[in-house]
């Protein structure tokens, strides 16, 4: 029995027998079923974040930077991705996390007017170079070059919001909900990335995103202040 590329015939023919699937059945098995949650789940992970923003129509705390590295990031890893071959359950989500990160960046240069020349033309080189990359048709030794930067760049991507959330004392309109599922993502896309038997550059990717996406959480719960009681009327 296969469903989405899912082999359950293993696992349900242990059950059909009275005994619970052994280790080699069962983990690709939960590998497979993580994999495509993170997808499902990827969707609407940045959502949280733009709908905050919109909400307070403000940018405070956020570092320009960041964003416009990780959709940087999220274009290499998915060529790559794309380009090994790889199942959709291992990468999928790279897909839905770069569209949303383009929109994020959008509406933050929305609300950070007036913009400079120079950050106008970060995004006319990226569509200029973008089409290239995820189509594959670069040197392949260059191509590996590019993805083992890729680490570089998602680590520097969260290095500025970092030290702007370390500098400012707050997390300014940072979404917990975002960061929460992106840390909750990395954790789960290690695992996947080992069943999978994915490069070791890519488990590493995986594994350094929840480190960096752990202490961006860890900023939002440390520097989150206690809404002021409000005081009461007297009558």
């Amino acid at each position: 029995m296969e469903f989405l590329g899912i082999d359950f015939s293993c696992a349900i023919g242990s059950l059909r027998e009275g005994k619970f699937p052994d280790k080699d059945c069962l983990l690709p098995l939960i590998s497979r079923l993580l994999g495509y949650c993170i997808v499902a789940a990827s969707t609407t992970v940045k959502l949280p974040q733009i709908l905050k923003i919109l909400k307070h129509r403000s940018v405070r705390g956020l570092s320009v930077v960041s964003f416009e590295l990780e959709v940087v990031g999220y274009t290499i890893a998915l060529a790559y991705c794309l380009h090994k071959g790889l199942p959709f359950s291992a990468y999928g989500e790279l897909a839905f996390l770069l569209v949303q990160a383009i929109i994020l960046v959008s509406i933050i240069y929305y609300f950070s007017q007036p913009l400079g020349a120079m950050t106008w033309i970060r995004p006319l080189l990226y569509s200029a170079v973008a089409p290239t990359i995820l189509a594959g048709q670069i040197n392949p030794v260059l191509f590996e070059a590019l993805y083992a930067s890729q680490h570089a760049i998602f680590l520097f991507a969260r290095i500025p919001q970092i030290w702007e959330n370390s500098s400012n004392k707050s997390t300014g309109e940072l979404s917990f909900l975002t960061c929460l599922m992106n840390f909750a993502g990395s954790i789960v896309r290690v695992f996947t990335s080992m069943q999978e038997k994915a490069p070791t550059s890519v488990i590493m990717g995986s594994a350094l995103g929840a480190i960096t996406n752990g202490t961006i959480l860890s900023q939002i719960v440390w520097y989150q202040k206690p809404e002021a009681k409000k005081e009461k009327k007297v009558n």
